[in-house]
């Protein structure tokens, strides 16, 4: 019998808890024995002559790795200690930095820093390459043995050294190691708007989320103008989070359909009645740092015509990938299908164009770094077979003389987030305009 599957999508920490059906192919047996007879001589090669005896563990796991690695980044096997790490990530809670990492190269790049952790406070960025901990060189450590070397006990301390794009000299930042409490939602009043900012989504996004409208709600009463929610440097989490959090602010209509190899197999999922901000206008803020679960959001309040999206051109994850378990303590992460927007569009690679593309103006650094990484630029990436097809209300092809005020001068002007700043200002003017939605059939 098949085990039972488990679907997850989002980023770069994926999970979800949908049963999935098994399905088996007979994979074609034209020289597929003679392979396994190939991989099984090379195995018995290693085992016998290696200059150095490895345990037959180690063997099978490189193998499984080097298999899963051929197919995608986002395709692995999971060991007891990755799925563990997994469930303490997406439970909300470890001990630690606060950093979401991936490899690049040989080189653990950070995705995003979390919120009021000891990462962000240090001033860790997105797109940071973390080169040593404590003296010790990272490069070609695998992801787990750099994230083991940056977890411990709570109260230690660790010192990280960075390179960051545009700077000459790696950066050293010393850090004390907390355990990480993860608010996947935090929410502030700012003049008559109330800003939202999700971070990841966890267990606790959905209902953060909707407890922070109803807080902001009660605190401006009739004079809320509207809200912005930032998602900005959110690496994904939880698929039914980013369901939950598009239905909190729609009324009806599809939220993402995901699809997999067979034209049959289409999962579409809706909001169920009833907007909770009541129709208010909504600005979502995206960056290069958005990606899976938070490209989901934007997609799909996009495509209703429910909220202005502005900001950058997200990452461009649209993969699902299933959770297969393999005994008590390891399972397959694998990539089973893509995700789409309520109009269809497909995420992979493309990723979710604003409506109004805002630079961040007031990042010092902004003109000296190179394009940021993103899906289109991971090996073996999956290919989109649907490309986007965006139409942009304005475009940033030529230099907008809104946005050549630099960083100093903003800072001057008390603006330390930019992109904040100009959704502010546009919510402002959307106040009073009814929204317009669409329902996708």
């Amino acid at each position: 019998m098949s085990p039972a599957r488990l679907k997850f999508a989002a980023a770069f920490g994926l999970l979800l808890l949908i049963p999935a059906p098994a399905v088996v192919q007979a994979a074609p047996e034209t020289n597929t024995y003679k392979q396994l007879d190939a991989l099984m001589d090379v195995f018995e090669r290693v085992r016998a002559d290696y200059v150095d005896k490895v345990d037959d563990k180690t063997l099978i796991e490189g193998a499984i790795n080097g298999m899963l690695a051929s197919l995608d980044p986002h395709s692995s096997y999971m060991g007891p200690r990755d799925f563990a790490q997994m469930r303490q990530t997406t439970d909300g809670e470890y001990g630690g930095l606060g950093l979401t990492v991936s490899t690049e190269d040989g080189a653990v790049k950070v995705i995003a820093p979390t919120d009021d952790t000891p990462a962000a406070r240090a001033g860790i960025k997105a797109g940071d390459f973390i080169t040593r901990i404590n003296g010790d060189l990272l490069y070609g450590v695998s992801l787990n043995e750099a994230v083991d070397k940056m977890r411990g006990p709570a109260g230690t301390d660790i010192k990280i050294t960075v390179v960051r794009e545009g700077t000459i000299k790696p950066l050293e930042f010393t850090l004390r190691r907390e355990v990480i409490q993860i608010k996947p939602v935090k929410w502030e009043v700012k003049g008559d708007a109330g800003v939202i900012r999700i971070s990841t989504f966890s267990k606790q996004t959905g209902p953060a989320t909707r407890a922070a409208i109803a807080a902001i709600e009660k605190q401006l009463g009739p004079k809320l103008a509207g809200f912005v929610v930032d998602l900005r440097s959110n690496p994904g989490g939880l698929l039914d989070q980013s369901i939950e959090v598009s239905d909190a602010f729609l009324d009806r209509g599809e939220i993402v359909s995901q699809r997999g190899r067979a034209k049959t197999d289409i999962q579409r999922y809706y909001a169920r009645g009833g907007d909770l901000t009541g129709g208010k206008p909504v600005i979502v803020l995206i960056d290069e740092g958005s990606a899976s679960a938070a490209e989901i959001v934007a997609g799909a309040l996009q495509d209703h015509r429910r909220a202005l999206v502005i900001g950058q051109r997200s990452f461009g994850k649209g993969s699902v990938q299933t959770l297969i378990p393999l005994g008590d303590d390891s399972a397959l992460r694998l990539t089973t299908a893509r995700y789409y927007t309520p109009s269809g569009r497909s995420v992979q690679e493309a990723g979710i164009e604003p409506d109004i593309v805002v630079p961040q103006l007031s990042d010092a650094a902004l003109k000296d770094r190179l394009p940021h990484l993103r899906e289109a630029d991971l090996r073996r990436h999956l290919i989109a077979d649907v490309k986007a097809d965006n139409k942009l209300i304005e475009t940033d092809e030529k230099a907008d003389p809104r946005f050549a005020a630099t960083a100093d001068a903003l800072k001057k002007a008390g603006v330390t987030d930019y992109q904040m700043d100009y959704a502010l200002k546009v919510l402002t003017r959307l106040d009073g305009v009814a929204p317009v939605q669409t329902a996708s059939k």
